[in-house]
């Protein structure tokens, strides 16, 4: 049930980051980092999502979910000042405001649902989000008081070498009740180096009002760690990654090796499916049960059926049905059908095409812009010629045809169930159902040439 509201913080640039993309945006397991943020909150019960842009707003809309709600924040004067942004936004809310930070993609749905939990529980208007770190330096210091809850919070620099041997840490995660937040924001002031308006000052100022503070700390520290360099974005690619090959082989998925399969976090598998090293499953790919994939395959928004087998071979936006055969060294391009029981062999292109039940491109052949009817033979080395220098025309197969190697399917044309075309043939014309075509020059042997070419 959706129970509390997030406000994301999201403006920044990220200049550590040296990219013109925002910081945000850059992609860890398949998917901007703020995209993980949002779906961990939905996931965790949020009942709305706000993000705080700034940095590149345009840009950050259109790349996350549609149901997320955009507050700009055209100056960036601190975190305190970000959420202060979404006052309005929130002007007829009650109820609890967890607010996250867009640069943290290792967030996961129970840690955040378990947090709101404690957070309700402890009767506290603000609970702050911490974690154990083996490496604690850089970090604010969680000081507890004697019954467990916050006392304060000591930043590293300010912080006494008693203070510095603490290893629970400040995530920058907060719960907080809305009507003691706003109006502690509204008492923050920038009376400080960087002019800025700093949301863990309301803390300060909820104390002051006597008001309890809670601490809850999480189990996994990496899963509160952020990303400010392609350093950290690598680890945090990482660490995702393991994340989803380990959720994959509980769930009855065989990884020949792990650590050279590489899968996106929105990735389907089915069970009794293997995959072989060198992989990568990018995007929505959906893999059937009983597949074997790989080595050395590239699938990009690909929808496998059942008991497919594919090796060596790169596939995009297209969707194999089931019982495929695929590669070695094929490239399947967008808006291609392989239907079932498709074979397609070594060094094979299909591009915008349909091919029918049981037929087979067994290599070296080109097959762009057609429709090919079920347990048709293309020859090896056969073309759909489908482009004629300004436009792309369809080629149409029928059923049970059978075209031979070398053969040239010049589009427009159509070739007709129970057809044949002739080895080496260009056909440029339509070949009625049941016809033999044969489009080739007569051979005319001359004799002697051979002798005088080599006399000079």
């Amino acid at each position: 049930m959706a129970e509390f509201i997030t406000v994301i913080l999201a403006a920044g640039k990220g200049t550590r980051m040296k990219s013109k993309l925002p910081k945000v945006l850059h992609k860890a397991g398949g998917k901007p980092m703020l995209q993980h943020v949002i779906d961990a909150a939905k996931g965790a019960g949020a009942k709305r999502s706000i993000a705080v842009v700034g940095f590149q707003a345009e840009m950050v809309r259109e790349a996350i979910s549609a149901d997320t709600e955009i507050v700009v924040q055209a100056e960036q004067l601190g975190t305190g000042h970000a959420v202060l942004q979404t006052a309005e936004a929130l002007k007829d809310e009650t109820g609890t405001v967890m607010v996250l930070c867009g640069d943290t993609p290792l967030l996961t749905t129970g840690m955040l649902r378990s947090f709101y939990e404690a957070h309700c529980s402890n009767g506290a208007k603000a609970t702050v989000l911490t974690a154990v770190m083996p490496d604690a330096t850089g970090y604010g210091r969680i000081i507890r008081s004697a019954d467990g809850m916050l006392e304060k919070i000591v930043e590293h620099k300010d912080a006494t070498e008693a203070e510095r041997r603490i290893c629970e840490v400040n995530s920058g995660i907060y719960c907080f009740d809305k009507e003691t937040l706003f109006s502690a924001l509204a008492e923050v002031e920038c009376h400080n180096a960087q002019g800025e308006y700093y949301l863990p000052d309301v803390l300060d100022i909820i104390r002051s009002q006597r008001e309890q503070i809670a601490a809850y700390a999480v189990d996994d520290y990496e899963s509160i760690l952020g990303v400010n360099s392609r350093v950290q974005l690598a680890q945090a690619e990482k660490i995702l990654r393991v994340r989803k090959n380990n959720e994959l082989m509980e769930q009855g998925v065989t990884l020949m090796d792990p650590a050279t399969t590489y899968i996106d976090a929105e990735v389907v598998v089915g069970s009794d499916t293997v995959i072989y090293p060198g992989t990568w499953l990018e995007g929505r790919t959906v893999i059937g049960s009983g597949c074997e994939i790989g080595p050395n395959c590239r699938f990009t928004d690909v929808k496998v059926g059942d008991n497919a087998v594919v090796s060596f071979t790169y596939a995009h936006e297209c969707e194999m049905e089931e019982g495929v055969t695929v590669g070695p060294y094929v490239h399947i391009r967008p808006n291609t059908v392989l239907k079932n029981n498709v074979h397609v062999g070594n060094f094979v292109e299909v591009k915008n095409s349909n091919i029918g039940d049981g037929t087979k491109l067994p290599h070296l052949s080109y097959i762009g812009d057609c429709d090919m009817g079920s347990k048709v033979n293309m020859g090896c080395g056969t073309i759909t010629v489908n482009y004629d220098g300004m436009m792309k025309h369809r080629t149409v197969v029928g059923d049970n045809a059978f075209i031979g190697c070398n053969a040239n399917l010049v589009a427009p044309v159509t070739v007709g169930d129970g057809a044949y075309v002739g080895a080496g043939s260009t056909i440029t014309k339509e070949v009625p159902a049941g016809c033999l075509a044969v489009a080739r020059a007569h051979q005319k042997n001359i004799r002697g040439w051979a002798d005088k070419r080599n006399n000079g």
